[in-house]
This record gives C-alpha cells, structure tokens and sequence, in this order.
C-alpha cells in the first residue's frame, strides 16, 4: 500500500470518527452519561459528617438542599481543600452553609453534552449537580463521566492507544 493510499484511508477513517463525536455531542444528553445519584445534605451538616459520605460513597461532592429539597448550594473536594483544610478550619464545627458553593450552576438531565463539556471547560468546574424542573438533585456530573462517555463511543481508540504515544495506525488494530 502506497503511503498516500494509507493516508487517506487513515484520514478517511479519522474524519468519520469526527463526524461520529460531532453528532453525538450534539444530540446526546447528560442523562446519557448515567450520572451518579447526589448525596444531599443540610446547611447544618458539618463538613467531616459530609467528608464521610462523600469517601464512603466515593463521591466528589454534596449537594446542598433546602427544606423542600431544592438545590442551594454545592460542596466539593476543592471546596474541603481551600475553605476549610488550608484556612485550618475544623471540619468538626464548621457547617456546609459556611464553606458551600451558594446557588452553584446547574444543568437539566435534557442539557447536550456539548453544553456540559462548555461549563466544565469555562467555568473550571469537575462537577456539575443536574436538576428537575423543580430545582431538586437527581444527579451529580462529573468530568470522569465525559471521559467514561467518549471511551464507550470510541472504545477501539481507547483501547488501543499506547501509553504516552500516538494512536495505532488502522492496519496494526487488533480489532478481534
């Protein structure tokens, strides 16, 4: 085979898995990636009682929610880190309504994947809680459930890739 032959196909085959990604993170939803349910909590939970959960359930946040359990607000393992671990803070006394992330951003289970990826990106979030209609968490969005998506979409690629290299040209793929 000719190196421009290979080039094409090869070119051809990458093309495809582009249009393959552009459909599906435009017509996709977040609900698609199987969020994990949200841990939720109360203003007055303290810090270590949602440090436990969150380790026991291997969660990286808490949501916060009112007396009608609606989102107000969002605890994070960045959170933990600076407001409470690098300021010295005890986790024992201080409560999540001190050290929360107040009215955090989120999205509904019908957002588009695009539109997740775009807020992670932007606004430099891992996590984003998703709502109903009713502004109550149904679920917790995570950076690692993007990456768990495109490995299911592009599983061939993923599996394939060498550590730190490029990926396997389409002739050397063991696809059996």
């Amino acid at each position: 085979m000719e190196a421009r032959e290979y080039h094409d196909a090869y070119s051809e085959a990458l093309e495809a898995d582009f249009r393959q990604l552009e459909s599906a993170l435009l017509s996709d939803t977040v609900k698609l990636l199987a969020p994990s349910e949200p841990i939720k909590c109360r203003v007055e939970t303290t810090v270590h009682e949602a440090a436990v959960q969150m380790a026991d359930k291997r969660r990286a946040a808490v949501v916060v929610v009112d007396d009608g359990g609606q989102l107000i607000g969002i605890f994070t393992e960045r959170d933990l880190l600076r407001r409470v671990a690098v300021p010295g803070r005890d986790p024992r006394t201080t409560r999540l309504g001190e050290v929360m992330t107040a009215a955090p951003e989120a999205l509904g289970a019908d957002a588009r994947i695009a539109y997740a990826i775009n807020r992670l990106h932007n606004a430099s979030y891992r996590t984003i809680p998703l709502v109903d209609a009713q502004h109550r968490p149904i679920g917790i969005m995570t950076v690692n459930d993007i990456v768990q998506w495109l490995a299911e979409l592009f599983p061939e690629a993923i599996l394939n890739a060498p550590p730190g290299g490029t990926l396997k040209r389409p002739h050397e793929v063991d696809a059996g």
